[in-house]
């Protein structure tokens, strides 16, 4: 008798926002592998493997195989009252004994006697019969579809219905081709889907995941999201191929259009060359965020006149859809043009005195407070990069792109097409004459948006970035807006991500400290109004040391230990940390090193031990004290060793510091072989003490080993 079947559950609904399938999609697979395996209906090592899920516009579809058709009989042991409760003196069955047997549904005789820790106790054992796949799959896959969150949701079956991100309008539940007879808001579940809205059957009956896939095909539907990428990426290859041009690279607007369509089909439309007169970043913002086209371009990278659109139809023979696509294209690049030709009568810089009406927070004034704040802020760095003997540092041009940064947000071409921000300044600047240094600086100050982004092109434009964002976070987390959960409307993350981005790929020599207090007194001079401490600078420090923990641990490939045991000894100059992290994982594993490390930690559990007992220790150590010959060579050793640690330390050669270090484990095992640091003679103890505070502060400044996890250091 068959004994493992297929499950195939879909949930039919309205248009799903393109960019919330996928991860509803990865949602379903959790939740489904979740209850199946808490109900032991598929092998929970390997529950995930079982299920895939997978998402279109009008659906969401997963795919369980190997699913039990029934629950495994379990035979249980119910443990009842104590033997010497349940049975008198002669044996027989007291009141307590029948009562169990009773509630159990079996008879007296059927009582069985087990030891337990506790002694021996009546028990009995029962059979239990699973339920059928069927019975539990009623009420999980209801529940399933309930669980999936969502950004926002609604609700259409009345104000007690369930909440969904679309109205659901018909659920396929086959269990082994059988029909799952459950519901949800009066939807029922069967074994009939939807095709295509416009060119598929309202009503299509399937069998199981195959017929399924292979009906929805005909009906116009690819169900499958690496099915629609294909045929889009083949058919945007083939339509450029022809006249030697290709399709400009864009992965996420490929994404994009792979969940906007059920049923891809590109199409090639044209537009009048005279638009390419519009610098190339407008043209494929405009075709790209308004319309959902792909930009074409030469072979040597340069863009042509025209576009590739996904539509969701099989073809487009009489061409009327692509004439539609070109039609509206046409005017909004009419616009765009409109937009800069307008703008571009006045000087970027004669834009600043409107950003004053522009509020940034309410708290924290407008645009133009903010901009003043980040002249002050770039004028700074820049000056420690110069003084610090970075050649290209320049005061005046980090001042000037920073007066200019912000203008373009009260432009009319900002105003239409918002994601061009910081871009359309950079491009203003440099058609009216200012100087390409400052011109990309402010094209590039909001780079980088995320890890895998570009940096600023100069140092310049790295001084705007890094002003732009330590005053948002300063002044963010100086009234409060500090992120929480998800989140994080001022995008501080993201900006503190940056920040330390930009300091580690560039290598630049920048005290965190200073540049947050730097911050700080720009905005006590531009928004005096706020109460700025220094416990805010201590949380923005704490809040950019943890995005460098994140970018060292998952760029980098450092272990979370590594990376606090060299930020614990310091980590303000984010250059000089990351050195010396490469310095903790490069000797943690040899001879001496990580025995060693293991005896800092022990040092550190004695120094915390002996000052909670109050023992202050001494400042320095007393030679005459040096009772044994084990702590007299470990103080010699210490002195020795400290001087050449120190030089290399100064020389930056951490690697060879630390390997100098690790020769102090000699001697400091031989001390705790002989020596007993808790003495009885109190003056002996503390100076026994303040020998190893003194090791500890000493050799901990490069890391501190006593953060380096046992388990790693083996």
């Amino acid at each position: 008798m068959k004994d493992r079947g297929e499950l195939l559950f879909e949930i039919g609904c309205e248009e799903i926002p393109a960019g919330m399938i996928l991860k509803a999609s990865q949602e379903l697979k959790a939740i489904l592998a979740k209850h199946l395996s808490a109900n032991g209906l598929v092998d929970e090592p390997t529950a995930q493997e079982s299920i895939e899920a997978f998402g279109a516009p009008r659906r969401i579809v997963a795919i369980a195989k190997n699913v039990r058709l029934k629950q495994e009989d379990v035979t249980r042991e119910i443990a009842g009252p104590p033997k010497a409760i349940a049975f008198d003196a002669a044996g027989q069955p007291t009141r307590a004994a029948v009562s169990f047997a009773e509630k159990q549904g079996v008879p007296v005789g059927k009582l069985t006697i087990v030891n337990t820790p506790k002694g021996e106790y009546v028990a009995v054992k029962q059979l239990v019969r699973g339920k059928t796949a069927a019975e539990i799959l009623k009420a999980v896959l209801p529940e399933a579809i309930r669980e999936i969150t969502w950004p926002r949701s609604m609700t259409w079956a009345g104000a007690q219905g369930p909440r969904f991100i679309r109205p659901v309008r018909w659920i396929v539940a086959l269990l082994d081709g059988k029909p799952v007879s459950c519901s949800l808001a009066e939807v029922k579940a069967g074994n009939r889907t939807d095709g295509h809205r416009f060119l598929g059957k309202r009503i299509i009956p399937v069998s199981g995941a195959r017929d399924y896939e292979a009906k929805l095909k005909k009906n116009f539907v690819l169900c499958r999201p690496e099915a629609r990428r294909k045929k889009i990426e083949s058919e945007l290859r083939s339509l450029t191929s022809r006249k030697g041009l290709r399709a400009h690279e864009d992965a996420a607007l490929l994404e994009m259009v792979t969940y906007l369509n059920e049923y891809p089909t590109v199409i090639l439309g044209s537009f009048d060359p005279s638009f390419l007169a519009l610098p190339e970043e407008i043209l494929i913002t405009v075709m790209r965020g308004h319309q959902k086209y792909f930009a074409v371009e030469s072979r040597s990278g340069e863009l042509a006149p025209h576009f590739l659109a996904v539509i969701n139809l099989p073809r487009d023979a009489k061409g009327l859809v692509r004439a539609g696509h070109e039609r509206v294209l046409r005017a909004r690049f009419a616009d765009a043009q409109f937009f800069w030709e307008t703008d571009q009568k006045t000087r970027l810089g004669d834009y600043l005195p409107k950003l004053s009406a522009v509020t940034y927070e309410r708290r924290l004034g407008s645009y133009g407070d903010k901009v003043e704040r980040m002249r002050s802020l770039a004028r700074w760095l820049s000056e420690q990069w110069f003084s610090g003997g970075i050649a290209q540092a320049d005061v005046a041009g980090s001042d000037r792109a920073a007066e200019l940064a912000k203008c373009d947000l009260v432009t009319e071409m900002v105003r239409e097409f918002t994601e061009l921000q910081g871009i359309v300044g950079g491009l203003y600047a440099r058609a009216q004459g200012e100087p390409e240094e400052i011109a990309q600086a402010v094209y590039d100050h909001y780079q980088p948006l995320g890890l895998d982004d570009p940096l600023p092109r100069n140092l310049t434009g790295c001084a705007v970035a890094l002003a732009d964002k330590l005053d948002s976070l300063v002044a963010c987390f100086a009234v409060g807006a500090i992120p929480t959960g998800s989140s994080d409307p001022f995008a501080l993350r993201r900006a503190a991500l940056g920040v330390v981005k930009i300091i580690l790929e560039k290598n630049l020599p920048l005290s965190i400290s200073a540049a947050v207090s730097a911050a700080a007194r720009g905005l006590r001079e531009h928004a005096p109004r706020i109460e700025e401490s220094a416990e805010v600078e201590n949380h923005v420090i704490e809040f950019l040391l943890e995005r460098a923990r994140y970018i060292l641990r998952e760029r980098r490939g450092f272990a979370y230990d590594e990376i606090n045991a060299a930020f614990a000894a310091g980590a303000d100059d984010l250059g000089d940390a990351v050195e010396r992290v490469a310095a903790v994982k490069a000797i943690r594993h040899t001879k001496n090193f990580a025995p060693l490390a293991a005896s800092f930690k022990r040092i550190r559990n004695i120094l915390e031990k002996s000052a909670g007992k109050g023992d202050k220790g001494q400042v320095s150590v007393r030679q005459d004290l040096l009772r044994e010959a084990a702590e007299l060579q470990l103080h010699t050793a210490a002195q020795r060793i400290g001087e050449e640690a120190t030089r290399l330390k100064k020389e930056k050669k951490y690697r060879k510091a630390l390997e100098k270090i690790s020769e102090l484990r000699p001697a400091v095992d031989f001390f705790f072989d002989k020596v007993l640091v808790m003495a009885e003679d109190e003056d002996v103890r503390r100076n026994r003490i303040a020998l190893l505070a003194g090791l500890l502060k000493e050799f901990s400044t490069i890391a501190d080993f006593s953060e380096l996890g046992a388990e790693e250091s083996k």
